[in-house]
């Protein structure tokens, strides 16, 4: 199994089109400007961490070079080298937009080694993003070598003596899903390094981490459980939503943040041609509070005015009033294929042919003319986010990922 992970991913897309942000502290922005989401390893050791507010990531890095985030172009560089893997892999997993599982296969006299390297070299001297790749028997000691060999490094670790003294130094929380409670109730238990915990009982790690514990457990000792999926499952729930940037308690600022997470939500249920059987509003406060609102709806359905009608009252459930609210998600669930969904019993012909037309121009237009350029008059109280094109586009438009 392999594991490859780009170097500081955000950051070094900006570096393929920009060489003159090479080698200086770079910063990305998110959530509309506010806060720090990715940065270089120079700006990482002037004290800046990931989810910093910018006023604070001024003060710890007042020279740094700070840049909105572009996912259209970050994708663009994710597929390319999602091609690159498959050039030396069978079977890739699209694990997230910086992070890939392959199946590792040498021939020619070529071992694992050669295999790790030429795979981050063939990336960075194409495309020029810097990766890291990790090879072992497994997906969990893969990505657990990669972890360990960044930046740029190239590693395979096969034999059994060699994955021992490695897991020896590798702290148990290094794991990916280990970590607070967990790692908690494994320390009573002597459990600290990896290889504490591939020594353990598998019973005992079964009773204090579940199923996927064993799972773990069976993955560091070298059988592979958890398989390579080259396609991503089907939804079983799709959810669009996001951070405002900056808080408000205007209720008709929220009512808009409605309107422009539907529009989003609905374009995911088109693409995947899936109706929402329930609807889910989820809006998170300063206070800490997240408040939420749902409801089933009589029949599934992807249509604008019917899922516009579901989600208000959810949003007056969700709503704190006079408290700033910060986030807001819509959840889709009860997923239905589309065209094969019951008719509503009072739902006229014409009043749902009359919607799908409207539905398809509005399409069209956005297909040709950019996203958003036709939508709801109710968003017109969100026009900066409009006005940036760096907000058109979110990490969650990127479709066929396995992490969400």
């Amino acid at each position: 199994m392999g594991h490859l992970d780009a170097d500081c991913f955000y950051v070094s897309a900006e570096r393929v089109r920009d060489a003159f942000l090479v080698d200086k502290p770079v910063g990305v922005l998110g959530n509309q400007g506010a806060c720090v989401i990715a940065k270089s390893y120079e700006m990482k050791a002037a004290g800046v961490k990931t989810a910093d507010p910018i006023w604070e990531a001024l003060v710890k890095c007042p020279d740094g070079i700070y840049v909105k985030r572009d996912f259209r172009w970050y994708e663009v560089l994710s597929r390319l080298m999602r091609d690159l893997v498959h050039e030396l892999s069978p079977r890739v997993e699209y694990y997230s937009i910086d992070e890939f599982f392959f199946q590792a296969e040498v021939r020619g006299g070529r071992t694992f080694q050669d295999l790790a390297e030429a795979m981050r070299d063939r990336i960075w001297e194409r495309i020029g993003v810097p990766v890291t790749v990790g090879i072992a028997r497994t997906r969990t000691l893969a990505k657990l070598i990669s972890d360990a060999a960044k930046p740029h490094g190239a590693l395979a670790v096969i034999d059994e003596d060699e994955v021992e003294q490695f897991l020896a130094v590798q702290p148990v929380t290094e794991i990916t899903g280990v970590a607070g409670r967990r790692a908690a109730r494994l320390a009573p238990w002597g459990i600290a390094t990896c290889l504490d915990l591939a020594r353990a009982d598998r019973r005992l790690v079964r009773k204090l981490l579940t199923a996927a514990g064993e799972t773990l457990w069976w993955e560091l000792n070298g059988e592979p459980v958890q398989a390579i999926h080259s396609r991503r499952p089907a939804h079983k729930a799709l959810s669009r939503g996001g951070s405002f940037g900056e808080s408000t308690a205007d209720p008709m600022v929220l009512y808009a943040w409605l309107v422009r997470n539907l529009e989003r939500l609905i374009e995911e249920l088109r693409f995947h041609d899936v109706a929402a059987g329930r609807l889910t509003v989820m809006v998170q406060y300063k206070t800490g509070h997240t408040g939420a609102g749902g409801k089933s709806l009589v029949v599934p359905s992807d249509r604008f005015d019917v899922l516009l009608e579901t989600a208000r009252p959810c949003l007056r459930q969700a709503w704190m009033r006079g408290v700033q609210a910060t986030h807001m998600h819509l959840i889709a669930e009860n997923l239905a294929p589309r065209g094969q969904c019951a008719l509503a019993l009072f739902d006229p012909p014409s009043q749902r042919i009359q919607a799908e037309a409207v539905a398809r121009v509005k399409e069209q237009i956005n297909d040709r003319h950019g996203r958003f350029t036709l939508r709801s008059a109710a968003t017109l109280y969100l026009p900066s986010i409009y006005r940036d094109t760096a907000n058109a586009y979110d990490i969650c438009d990127i479709r066929g990922k396995i992490c969400f």
